[in-house]
């Protein structure tokens, strides 16, 4: 009997008393600083709009909290992480003993994982008599699982819940360990004395989206189609997830990242699981089974007309509440999102601390220009097609127009400007009226900003060769006319678009030049008239 005792206390000697006992579990503090940092959807095109139904954007989100460790090794909860947290993403800094192990919490407080949590423990079952309206009580132990119904052994044996006819109800005495109403993310450290420490928890959460959205109001024409407009902006910042970030920092990230890790899979959302109940024959194992049901109760009668008249006020009212709630949710903030270089990327963030809420979005201004320069083209294309001078009947098509504009101070922008949408506004004597909505890609500064537009209704145009026998030999230059008719009041600005630089020789036009890879002229066109632009085309 000597030499097991001798064991015992030498294996006490090697290892640590902390590691011979169970690990404490300790609940690191609400967090006292957020930082929320949202990415665009990667894979979104600039003409898609953001799916507000299922966002597939992400966020950083730093949490900085305060946790107080015994000595030895901890287990710490993180409770009210988000939902789509990507678990493998997170980082714990500020711990003096590192971390040694991490877990994603994946059962939350829900009806099922109760019972599984209280199986073999006592709860209570109250059930109510419909024809009297007593209730009675008792104590009762849980015997089964939630996914097999659920029986309960009381002192007259083993009974099924909702299979007696009587309106039943279960009640717990506490929440079991380890349940929560909110994502828990845990992780184990150790520390050799103990203490109160401020640790930073980071990862990427799956659930989030922004974009840009941009409205124009056209101001005061001028001519050859030079106007000035007003341009407001703001962020549109989506978070779908069931938590919410108080008094967050705000950040916005634009550009394109090369995201190769598929978020969507790696957030594995904590389940709320429901609660099936099975029923087995009426009674216990006791007593046995009833030989008739009981009829069932009658319904209640209605409630007078002034007792329903205050149940639908009382709805109403909630309802109102509800869509108040929502709105200041998602109504634009007054304050301006500053812009900061993050590379190759561009960051806005929100000078004063925000609410990003749960399944909400928010809208922040971070644009409001009063006085832009811009103009309008009516683009003809010419690098195809012909023309036959002998036809008496001619055919015109419509203009493509657009809306152009330069990103720089000079104008009045010069700041960077994120892929969204825009709608544009022209004042009339019955209020302002939408006249164009369009997209626009991501905008670098000193970048030319050209919007397309709906097809001109005022400017048509034809444009083609007029002698096709030359075009049989090659390397000969062809004769090719341009017809623009303007039935505006103003004179405008049209650009013939004349084919592909290098490939494309022009002669009888002065002033051409090479944009976006192709090979452009423009010219005037006075108001209520009609132009023809005659010059020789050779392709090599």
């Amino acid at each position: 009997m000597i030499r097991p005792l001798l064991l015992v206390a030498a294996l006490a000697a090697i290892v640590p008393a902390g590691d011979l006992l169970a690990r404490e579990t300790v609940d690191a503090s609400a967090p006292n600083e957020l930082a929320v940092t949202v990415y665009r959807d990667p894979q979104r095109g600039q003409d898609q709009r953001m799916d507000r139904r299922w966002p597939r954007g992400f966020a950083m989100i730093s949490e900085v909290r305060t946790v107080t460790l015994p000595p030895g090794e901890s287990r710490i909860r993180f409770t009210g992480v988000a939902e789509g947290m990507v678990a493998v993403s997170a980082i714990v800094t500020g711990l003096p003993g590192g971390t040694i192990e991490k877990n994603r919490n994946a059962d939350l407080l829900s009806p099922a994982a109760l019972v599984d949590r209280s199986l073999g423990n006592r709860v209570t079952i109250t059930r109510t008599d419909p024809a009297s309206g007593v209730a009675s009580s008792e104590s009762a132990i849980v015997r089964t699982r939630a996914d097999g119904g659920l029986v309960l052994q009381t002192q007259d044996g083993f009974e099924a819940v909702r299979c007696s006819g009587l309106p039943e109800k279960l009640t717990f005495d506490e929440v079991p360990s380890g349940l929560s109403s909110q994502p828990v993310y845990s992780i184990d450290t150790r520390s050799d004395a103990g203490g109160t420490y401020a640790v930073t928890l980071s990862y990427l959460a799956w659930g989030f989206d922004w974009e840009a959205n941009y409205v124009a109001r056209l101001q005061e024409a001028r001519a050859g189609g030079g106007l000035r407009m007003e341009l407001l902006s703001w962020l549109t910042i989506l978070n779908d997830n069931g938590q919410s970030f108080p008094d967050a920092d705000l950040m916005a990230v634009a550009g394109t990242l090369n995201v190769e890790s598929d978020f969507e899979e790696l957030a594995d959302e904590p389940e709320a699981r429901p609660l099936r109940l099975t029923c087995y024959p009426l009674g216990s194992t006791a007593t046995g089974s009833p030989l008739a049901y009981p009829p069932p109760p009658p319904p209640p009668p209605p409630p007078p007309a002034a007792v329903m008249a205050m149940d639908s006020e009382a709805i109403v009212v909630t309802g109102s509440r509800i869509q108040k709630v929502m709105a200041e949710a998602a109504a634009p903030l007054s304050v301006i999102a500053a812009e900061e270089a993050l590379g190759d990327l561009k960051l806005y963030r929100i000078p004063e601390p925000v609410t990003v809420a749960a399944q909400g979005q928010k809208q922040v201004a971070f644009l409001d220009k009063d006085e832009v320069d811009a103009r309008f083209v009516y683009v003809v294309t010419c690098d195809y097609g012909e023309i036959d001078d002998a036809d008496e009947v001619e055919y015109f098509d419509p203009a493509r127009l657009l809306l152009v504009t330069k990103n720089d101070k000079a104008r009045g922008l010069g700041q960077s400007l994120p892929m969204g949408g825009i709608a544009i506004y022209e004042p009339t004597a019955f209020g302002d009226l939408l006249v164009a909505e369009t997209r626009l890609r991501d905008f670098a500064l000193s970048e030319d900003i050209e919007l397309d537009l709906p097809q001109s209704t005022q400017v048509f145009a034809q444009c083609g060769e007029v002698d096709r026998e030359d075009t049989e030999k090659e390397r000969r230059w062809v004769r090719k006319r341009a017809q623009v008719s303007n039935a505006n009041d103003t004179p405008v600005t049209v650009r013939l678009d004349l084919g592909t630089a290098g490939y494309t020789k022009i002669r009888g036009l002065k002033n051409t030049r090479i944009k976006d890879g192709r090979l452009i002229y423009e010219t005037e066109i006075p108001a209520n008239s009609r132009r023809i632009v005659r010059f020789r085309e050779r392709n090599d």
